[in-house]
């Protein structure tokens, strides 16, 4: 016995699916079967429809998602495709932790607004070409919870928001805004912040130039298990020292 799907051609073209049932009529002998054919392309289509409106779902959040990351870069332009990188570094840090896809894609997105909060930051602050004064540097550290302010009423399947405030947190209490530590802090957030760091030492700012890839794998090493997630830090260094990854450009 047992169940199968086909899926026939039409002569005039078009598709049809049929579901078989087979099984065993108990005592007889020799033994003897029964057979139920039936037509299933109705639920086959239904299922085709949602799958389309999924996609469709998908490719309006991740468009959304992606005009509101650049709202951010306008304000801030010398962070331009800042967010998108973040992004891609921590879904392929994810990858290599084994994690599953939709908590890749969820941290894409993550990436493309955890920075969100800096609307509320004034932009010449955000394009200071000298170091910020500390008050300067406070305000500028509001962005995590503004962040959250702007996101937490968003209904992801992910996350985002709580990602976006924890961003700059350290697994030592030592980051911001709240002081939080260890298993007090999400994964994703742990991910996002390894991905952060690296981005931004590896890139230009308003007030240096780009420290390089190698300085920020080096503050990765020097600080996993300080700093930063221990699982996340070997998993990154492992895309870039044995997988040859590159930020994009």
């Amino acid at each position: 016995g047992g169940d199968h799907y086909y899926r026939v051609k039409h002569a005039r073209g078009h598709y049809v699916y049929f579901h078989d049932e087979l099984r065993l009529i108990p005592n007889t002998n020799p033994p003897r079967f029964i057979g139920i054919w039936r037509d299933v392309s109705t639920e086959e289509k239904a299922l085709e429809q949602v799958q389309e409106y999924s996609s469709k779902l998908e490719k309006m959040v991740l468009g959304t998602v992606t005009a509101i990351s650049h709202m951010v870069e306008l304000r801030d332009p010398y962070t331009a495709g800042h967010e998108a990188r973040v992004g891609d570094l921590a879904a392929e840090i994810a990858r290599k932790m084994g994690l599953d896809i939709d908590t890749q894609y969820g941290l894409r997105i993550a990436g493309l607004v955890h920075d969100i909060g800096k609307i509320s930051v004034p932009s010449e602050y955000l394009t200071k070409p000298t170091r910020l004064t500390v008050s300067e540097f406070e305000i500028i550290k509001t962005h995590a919870s503004n962040g959250y302010s702007i996101l937490k009423n968003i209904d992801f399947p992910w996350p985002i928001a709580e990602v976006a405030y924890q961003h700059h947190e350290r697994i030592n209490g030592s980051g911001y805004p709240r002081g939080l530590s260890g298993d007090e802090i999400l994964l994703e957030a742990k991910i996002i912040a390894v991905a952060d760091v690296i981005e931004s030492m590896a890139t230009n700012r308003p007030y240096r130039h780009a420290q390089g890839i190698d300085k920020a794998l080096d503050e990765i090493r020097r600080n996993q298990g300080i700093l930063y997630d221990t699982q996340v830090c070997e998993a990154a260094l492992k895309l870039f020292d044995q997988q040859g990854y590159q930020l994009a450009g």
